[in-house]
């Protein structure tokens, strides 16, 4: 340990991590940030978000190029599928991007230490490179961002070849004749989708009664009804309760949730995707005091502090959705605390996003919380089949939903299904952070002939009545 101490450490790489860094750099504080990984932005840029985005959009081009193309008057051959350029252009995407991080760190004067990080004390972080040498960085406070990883399940051993986490659904070296997902939330279905439009047989078994869990049900069972419609298999209320190779091949045993008799499911690769849960290993917590919760979450209070004065921490370690832009939004926050500014994350307007397609959305409350709550609130629901651009492009599936408080019209949750709805969801989230109505949304001229049309008319249903419904 030399030399002056840096002002702040970020243990951590991913969106959550670097984008602390690079503020709190921005805002004049002298920063280290250590990762484990040679690229830098954590599970989301490397093992997550961009490359299965990667994948969904090379298969959902492919899937037009088989099926959907004619419809528009455009006759081509059958396609073949090359894998292994599919890969190369997934891995071209993560290089790039993580390159450009660290183009981002170099800009801002961020060091970037590589390694394995050690919080040994509220004021030195030691660090074992791959090398395996050790280097201390002193500082003056330590920032935990180190993520999460994939749930396991204890009777099903991921081995990343055969059976594999959201990690290897990745990187298949071939198209699975047959998958088996286990979960069917958000990453079981967005992977499970990926390798359908390949060419594999996919089925979805899910403990619960219901495809992604947390969001709105009527969002739900429109999806149940779709994504069945393109070929997805689906086993509700069952478990898998183990996966056994019988002659050189997979067989998954699995049985109702409430009891009953079990059925065998042949497969030649199996997704384990339960979820994700928080990463602190070899940090060091429990030596420095800091207990996590029954779920492995560490606790922190409305200053990301823990209770170790000095150490704080952010994103999906922390607990909330584990989401990549939820942890930047904290880890900007973090970074204003510590220049001596205010930083402020507002939980109720987190959008989140299935890409599914047709893609789902969905900012604030659902109608079952609201509901359960007691909260009286009106809903303005408008289909994209009545959406002239919706029309243009043969993407009518779906609808937006916007509830509106009863009394007041405030805006209180958005729920979408269908064409580019990652997209249209922030302008209601935007609403919602300024306390729009519904009224104030169906007033506002939107663009003619675009799918945000379908937003306003949502607004118009809520407050009002819509004009082309």
């Amino acid at each position: 340990m030399s030399g002056e101490p840096f002002d702040l450490v970020v243990v951590g790489g991913g969106p959550g991590g670097y984008v602390c860094a690079i503020r709190a750099a921005q805002l004049g504080l002298r920063v280290a940030c250590v990762d484990r990984r040679e690229g830098l932005g954590g599970t989301c840029l490397n093992v997550g978000c961009i490359p299965s985005k990667a994948l969904l959009h090379a298969s959902h081009l492919f899937e037009q190029a088989r099926h959907g193309l004619a419809r528009f008057g455009v006759r081509v051959g059958e396609p073949v599928l090359d894998l292994e350029a599919t890969m190369a252009y997934k891995r071209k995407v993560v290089e790039d991007l993580t390159r450009g991080i660290a183009f981002l760190f170099r800009k801002n004067g961020v060091t970037h230490v590589r390694g394995e990080g050690r919080i040994a004390a509220p004021d030195r972080v030691e660090v074992t490179t791959p090398e395996g040498e050790t280097r201390t960085l002193a500082t003056r406070r330590v920032v935990i961002a180190t993520g999460s990883v994939p749930a396991t399940l204890p009777d099903i051993p991921v081995d990343e070849k055969s059976i594999v986490s959201s990690t290897g659904a990745l990187d298949f070296p071939r198209v699975p004749e047959r998958l088996l997902v286990v979960g069917a939330g958000y990453i079981g279905l967005e992977l499970g989708t990926v390798w359908r439009r390949f060419g594999a047989r996919v089925t979805v078994v899910e403990y619960l009664d219901r495809i992604l869990p947390g969001l709105d049900g009527e969002v739900a069972r429109l999806m149940h009804r779709l994504l069945g419609r393109q070929g997805l298999e689906f086993l509700l209320g069952h478990r898998v309760r183990a996966v056994e190779t019988r002659d050189g091949a997979l067989e998954a045993v699995v049985a109702p949730r409430d009891g009953g008799a079990e059925r065998r499911i042949a497969c030649d690769a199996v997704l384990v995707a339960v979820g994700r849960r928080p990463y602190t290993e070899g940090l060091g917590l429990a030596a420095l005091g800091i207990e996590t919760d029954a779920r492995g979450f560490v606790p922190v209070d409305g200053h990301f502090r823990t209770r170790v004065p000095g150490i704080l921490a952010i994103g999906d370690v922390i607990g909330g959705p584990m989401l990549a832009h939820k942890a930047e939004e904290e880890g900007m926050a973090v970074a204003e605390f510590l220049a001596g500014g205010h930083g402020h994350v507002d939980y109720d307007v987190i959008p989140a996003v299935v890409f599914t397609r047709p893609e789902v959305a969905s900012v604030g409350r659902t109608e079952e919380a609201l509901r359960e709550a007691g909260i009286p609130y009106r809903v303005g629901r408008f289909p994209f089949s009545a959406n002239s651009r919706a029309r243009t492009t043969l993407e009518t599936e779906g609808f937006v939903k916007i509830l509106a408080e009863e009394g007041t019209d405030r805006v209180l949750g958005c729920h979408m299904v269908g064409p580019e709805v990652g997209v249209l969801i922030q302008e209601v989230a935007t609403a919602m952070a300024f306390g729009a109505t519904s009224e104030d949304i169906a007033r506002i001229c939107h663009p003619h002939p675009t799918l945000e049309e379908a937003v306003r008319e949502a607004a118009l249903a809520a407050w009002s009545k819509p004009i082309h419904v």
